[in-house]
């Protein structure tokens, strides 16, 4: 079975090109459509002979051959259209096929059962709930590590989901620094095997922060046979850096970066300093006013939203809320020599940046990233609910008690579980959240069941995520939409 970034290069070596060169200027197309309002006006205001609104912005492809790109929901890549009489549309819905089973295959790469059968079941689980909890089943590929080269963010979006801080400096790359560098990424190659070739190296930073930002994915891709994916919002900042990224792109293409559009302006001023053609490994991810794409609700865009609602005394639904993080697994801040144990969660007062932070420890050295890696391994990546904790379902699940099973509501799943391995309700009892796991056991063995029954119950719905991992969050539930 081919890597993810062998998949990757056969995007593109396996058209000619010709065949490339219109591809980038469907998506160039695509990136106007999309984020720019009066690129759309010109279109629907001449419809007669759209084609001299192309050519203005230097789009070298007919928008009559695009017809279903732009006069239907164009946003929704999975509900095609019947567009066999468009071909440059049956080109475009093809890309972006390949484009998700990329994706698809990212998620894929985390696999860690062999080396790593503990972080691996816990992933599995975060996965679970994440498809639940936050309904982004296939959109989050939950790589298993992120390293943050620099602290803080000289850009300041006032949607940030993180919520960056002010930037605080970065981490350069110097003697000292290359060998604890190395050695980091090479302690995670040798625990975590190809799952490694998940990462990338930037969070609530901005990777053109620091200059040396190459030179660190160089020696990644030495280490891990992968090139990590770069998001920046200032691809403008230091053109010799974005191009030398560029030259990384095409030397290993593993990947395809982002750049975080802010505004028309800004995306006016990225098209006219790269081509279609410099563009095809990027995707413009359109952040601006005009664009038709909604800002996840975490982070300073969540306290923007929340601040004018509490003016105008207006309620925001919880589960309005979102998350763009993606990470299940590791957080790695090199200028703090910080590693965190992170997984992504609907932002909310407990966790306003969209991920749950588990564990934090400091390192000096290879060896001791390593010892503090596994010492969170052994800690947090249980595969059975603790004896010792309070059983509870999620605090987002409605719980729904029947005759010999019970249901589980999120708002995007439903489960149907058999409860019929003792004489009383196991779902009552974790619904009511006050019994541990050995109370569980000793309430049923009292009745006269099997101890071994329910604690293969318990099993399964913690395999599943069902089971609060949190117990705080619980509580925050309860206090901003009442008990369920």
């Amino acid at each position: 079975m081919p890597t993810a970034a062998e998949h990757y290069r056969k995007i593109f070596d396996r058209r000619t090109p010709q065949q490339l060169r219109t591809l980038a200027h469907i998506k160039r197309f695509m990136e106007r459509l999309t984020g720019d309002l009066a690129f759309r006006t010109e279109l629907n205001e001449n419809l007669d002979n759209p084609r001299k609104v192309t050519e203005h912005y230097g789009i070298e492809v007919d928008p009559l051959e695009m017809l279903p790109l732009w006069r239907r929901d164009y946003m929704n890549y999975r509900s095609k259209p019947e567009c066999s009489s468009w071909p440059l549309a049956v080109i475009w819905y093809e890309y972006i096929d390949e484009m998700i089973r990329h994706r698809d295959m990212l998620r894929d790469e985390g696999e860690m059962a062999m080396v790593a059968p503990r972080f691996h079941v816990w992933r599995e689980r975060q996965i679970r709930r994440c498809n639940s909890e936050v309904g982004s089943e296939g959109a989050i590929t939950h790589p298993i590590i992120a390293f943050e080269l620099s602290e803080g963010c000289t850009v300041g979006c006032w949607f940030c989901g993180l919520s960056a801080g002010r930037f605080k400096g970065y981490f350069e790359y110097n003697e000292e620094h290359a060998e604890l560098w190395r050695g980091v990424v090479g302690v995670a190659s040798k625990m975590f095997g190809s799952a490694a070739r998940t990462g990338f190296c930037y969070w609530a930073t901005e990777p053109m922060d620091n200059p040396d930002y190459d030179r660190f994915l160089s020696d990644y891709y030495q280490i891990t046979g992968a090139l990590p994916q770069t998001t920046t919002a200032a691809p403008l900042k230091d053109r010799a850096l974005t191009e030398r990224l560029f030259q990384l792109f095409d030397r290993y293409r593993s990947v395809t970066n982002r750049f975080s559009v802010l505004s028309t302006d800004h995306l006016n001023q990225i098209h006219a300093a790269f081509s279609p053609e410099d563009l095809m490994g990027v995707e413009l991810v359109q952040q601006g006013k005009e664009t038709l794409t909604a800002k996840a609700l975490a982070g300073r865009s969540r306290e923007v939203t929340l601040r004018a609602a509490n003016k105008d005394a207006i309620a925001v639904p919880e589960y309005r809320s979102t998350t763009i993080a993606c990470v299940s697994g590791f957080l790695v801040n090199m200028q703090q020599r910080r590693v965190q144990l992170v997984t992504p969660v609907p932002a909310s007062k407990r966790w306003p940046l969209g991920y749950r932070i588990l564990d934090e420890r400091f390192f000096k050295t290879p060896d001791e990233f390593r010892e503090e890696l596994q010492s969170i391994i052994d800690q947090h990546m249980r595969e059975s609910p603790s004896p010792h904790l309070p059983i509870r379902f999620r605090g987002d699940l409605h719980y729904e008690a029947g005759s010999r099973h019970f249901h589980l509501r999120s708002r995007y799943n439903e489960y149907v579980i058999l409860d019929d391995v003792a004489p009383i309700s196991v779902g009552d009892l974790i619904a009511c959240g006050d019994c541990t796991a050995s109370e569980m056991a000793a309430r049923v063995i009292a009745d006269g069941a099997s101890a071994l029954a329910v604690a293969n119950l318990l099993e399964e719905l913690h395999t599943e995520g069902l089971l609060e991992e949190d117990i705080d969050d619980r509580f925050a539930w309860q206090t901003s939409e009442g008990t369920r």
